[in-house]
Formats: structure tokens, sequence, C-alpha cells
């Protein structure tokens, strides 16, 4: 079954590690032995082998930077203090993907729309045991680099189809560690980005934004990654989504893309704690609770934000590489999930959303 993966912050790492994800798994781990990648960001789980052994057909690849108030060090280069800094750091990393995909159009391409995704998924499933492009679907995560809604236009044009408006708080609503509600500027922003036909990302929103934002919004909703509130008791993080909001998304008929992050699946693990002290069956339960509260499982997803801050090191035990998202597919059928069903939840929902985004062709 295909799989798409709803996050992945593949320029970011590209531009503050050099990683070479045209490399396998195993060369990226060889190559950074002994640096100071592996302390700060964990040993990689991202490979163009490991994406074609786990059929990884689609990933929502990031434009990301971080406000210089959490920069972690020197090492964290990808900062900005003002909106022109972060408008840099986003087209930097778009001209990576477009780079990437000019170098090497045998293993990546950008899907902007309709007619690219049909055709990109149609060479995946007609020869699924060959060698296949992984499609960039391109996210914009944190809006400061937008200084005025009609620069959306911009974005549009070069490839952006998904936009949140927050990582940490923002001029147009709170985020993680930042609460807040939508600010006058952020309704702005989602009136223009309805009319230009944007995903609206509402992950690392607060979550009287993210109501907001879910009752506001006229165009497609999702949460690329995020994981529910419920099952993390005595998680202190506005990050994880509440009841209210995961039955708003499953009202505007978005999808949640669950995280296979341990800190997001076992409340009160940190960095440094064992990986064994989580397995995928905390995937799995993640999952299925999104799919009870939907009472079907055509909202749940993945999206792993493997190597957006941490590796191998936080991940479930079970897991060496995203190729192993696969072996969610089984642990699902046990607990009753038809065929069907986790041909949705792998890769076929994610699919069935950006049918309500992409525009026919270009």
């Amino acid at each position: 079954m295909l799989i798409v993966d709803a996050h992945a912050d593949i320029a970011w790492n590209m531009l503050t590690f050099r990683r070479d994800y045209t490399l396998s798994v195993a060369e990226t781990r060889r190559q950074e032995r002994g640096s100071e990648i592996p302390i700060h960001n964990g040993d990689t789980l991202l490979g163009w082998p490991e994406y074609q052994t786990g059929q990884v057909a689609l990933v929502f690849s990031t434009l990301f930077a971080s406000p210089l108030r959490f920069q972690k060090g020197a090492w964290d280069k990808l900062c900005y203090l003002v909106t022109s800094q972060a408008r840099d750091i986003h087209f930097a990393q778009l001209d990576i993907y477009r780079r990437l995909v000019e170098e090497t159009p045998e293993k990546f391409r950008l899907i902007p729309d309709q007619k690219a995704l049909t055709d990109h998924l149609s060479e995946w499933q007609e020869v699924p045991a060959g060698e296949h492009p992984i499609g960039f679907i391109l996210l914009m995560e944190g809006a400061e680099s937008i200084s005025e809604p009609a620069e959306l236009e911009e974005w549009w044009y070069a490839g952006v189809r998904l936009i949140g408006p927050a990582w940490a708080g923002t001029r147009f609503c709170g985020g993680t560690k930042e609460p807040g509600p939508l600010t006058g500027e952020g309704f702005e922003l989602l009136d223009a980005m309805a009319d230009l036909g944007f995903g609206l990302d509402i992950s690392h929103m607060d979550e009287p934004a993210a109501l907001q934002a879910l009752d506001h919004y006229a165009g497609t909703i999702l949460v690329s990654h995020g994981n529910a509130k419920a099952l993390l008791k005595g998680a202190d993080s506005n990050r994880h989504l509440s009841d209210d909001v995961i039955l708003a998304v499953l009202e505007r008929d978005g999808v949640i893309g669950v995280v296979p992050f341990n800190e997001f699946l076992l409340a009160g693990w940190k960095k440094g704690d064992r990986r064994e002290l989580v397995t995928l069956q905390k995937v799995v339960s993640q999952i299925d609770y999104i799919c009870q509260m939907a009472g079907d499982a055509s909202h749940a997803g993945l999206g792993s934000d493997f190597d957006g801050g941490f590796g191998l090191q936080s991940v479930p035990s079970g897991i060496d590489s995203i190729a192993d998202l696969q072996k969610l597919g089984p642990l699902l059928y046990e607990y009753g999930y038809t065929d069907k069903d986790i041909a949705g939840i792998l890769g076929e929902n994610w699919i069935s959303l950006l049918g309500r985004i992409l525009p026919d062709s270009l």
C-alpha cells in the first residue's frame, strides 16, 4: 500500500545539516557518525532507498524557519527576527526543492496540480516494485514570511499548496508554547488563503485559534501532524489536539496526521529516555482514537515529522526508518481494520484531501 507522509522538514535538514536525501539512511548515519549532527537532530530516518522500500509516494515537504527567540544554538541557523528574514529562509528552501527536482528528476518531483498527482500515482501503482520519484507537496509551516495577504499569490504560483499560520506564536495567531486566538491579521490571512484555494494546516495553532479557524475558514482544513491530547494524560502542552478540536476537524471533513514521535505518544517521555518504552501500538492507538471519534477510517493519516528536530533515538521501537511505517498495516488489521481502511490511513485519505486543494492543471 502506498504511504503519504504529511510532514517532513527535508529542506530545513539539507540547509542546516547538509543532509543528502538521495542517499540511504545507513550511508547518512555513517557519514554523520562522530559529528554533532546526531546530538542535535538524532540519527536520520529518511533516505531515498527507504522511501522506495516503504512505498512512500508523496511527502508534504515543509518551508520552515524558527523564530530567533527559540534558537537552540549556533548550529540552528535558519532562524528569523523579522518577516524579511523568514521570507529569505523560505525562498532558500523552495530553491532546495527546485534544485532536487531539476538535478535528480528520477528521484524527486514537485506535485502542483491534479494532473501531476494523477500521473505520479499511476506510475507508482502500475509498477509497484520499480523505483519512482518521490512527490513533493509544498507546505509552509509558520506564515511569518508573508508580510501581507497580497503576497500569497506569489507563493501559490511558486507551488505552495498548504499553509500552517503558526509554529510558535505568530502575528496571525497563538501557537505552540505561546497561546492566543486569531488576530485581525490572522483572519485576513485566512480569507486570502481561501480565495486562492490553499489548504489550511492547523497543526501548532493554539486551541482557541484553531477553533476560530475551523469555524471561519472557507477552504479545506487538515492537521498535517498532531496527536490526541486525551491519550497523553498529564502532558502539559498546547501542542496536542483536544477532543473539541478533533471533532471540529472531523465535522469539516479534514484529515489528521498522527505523529510517531515518542514525546507525542507517551506523556513524560523525554529525550534520552529509552525508545523501547514506546512501541508501534502507541501509534495505532492514536490512529484508532481518531477513527473511533469519526466513526470511520477516512480521517486519519500519517504525518511523521521525521528528522524534524528528532531522529531514530526518539521514535518507537520497531522503527528504524521511514520504511517501517508499513508495519502499521498488520497492526491495524489486528484491530479489525479492513484493507480499504488501512490503505486510506496509510495514504488514500491524504490523496482524497489533495483532490479538494490541488488545481486541475497549471
